[in-house]
């Protein structure tokens, strides 16, 4: 599954990508702030990461900004599975932040969730990680007003982190992804 957005092309991982990844990913400012589980710091753990079978309806992608240059990876997104919800986590490379990235991709994501039949998606977000909790609010993203405790392996312990919902079926998103599946 390919989705494209204004800027970006969210595609999975290929295995000419695996350097590229673990470079990315084992930045210190990217795992301090995952929500889920550690994400592969090494060759041999992304190459098992990327041919992982994948549920069809949680699609995970990486986020290349097109450019003339060729395309630049910018982050991770993907919908996973945690307790009964289906949760959307994102990272963000440092050297691109700020630049709307992630709303761009959460939207596109979120259109793409709802297309496989979701009709609620939850999100967290760490107390010290406001962006994350703008990035969530401008995407659709309510604050639930609960907790959850997470255990953060870039941190090394558990944190508080506060949990957003989007209602996939109360109103309509305004960003309508391109869809480029390869699948019927």
């Amino acid at each position: 599954m390919f989705v494209r957005t204004e800027r970006l092309f969210l595609r999975p991982g290929w295995p000419e990508d695996i350097d590229e990844l673990v470079d990315a990913i084992s930045d210190e400012a990217v795992q301090r702030n995952l929500g889920v589980g550690e994400l592969p710091r090494s060759t041999h753990a992304m190459r098992d990461y990327l041919t992982r079978p994948r549920d069809p309806r949680l699609p995970h992608f990486f986020m290349y900004l097109r450019t003339p240059g060729g395309p630049k990876l910018v982050g991770g997104i993907g919908l996973g599975r945690i307790e009964d919800d289906v949760e959307l986590g994102y990272w963000i490379a440092p050297s691109h932040r700020g630049r709307g990235f992630a709303r761009e991709a959460v939207r596109a994501v979120l259109a793409q969730a709802r297309t496989l039949g979701h009709r609620r998606v939850v999100a967290s977000q760490f107390a010290d990680n406001p962006a994350t909790r703008n990035v969530l609010e401008e995407t659709g993203f309510a604050d639930s007003g609960t907790e959850r405790e997470r255990f953060s392996q870039g941190r090394g312990m558990p944190v508080r982190a506060r949990i957003y919902v989007a209602n996939l079926e109360a109103k309509p998103f305004q960003y309508a992804a391109r869809d480029l599946s390869l699948q019927p």
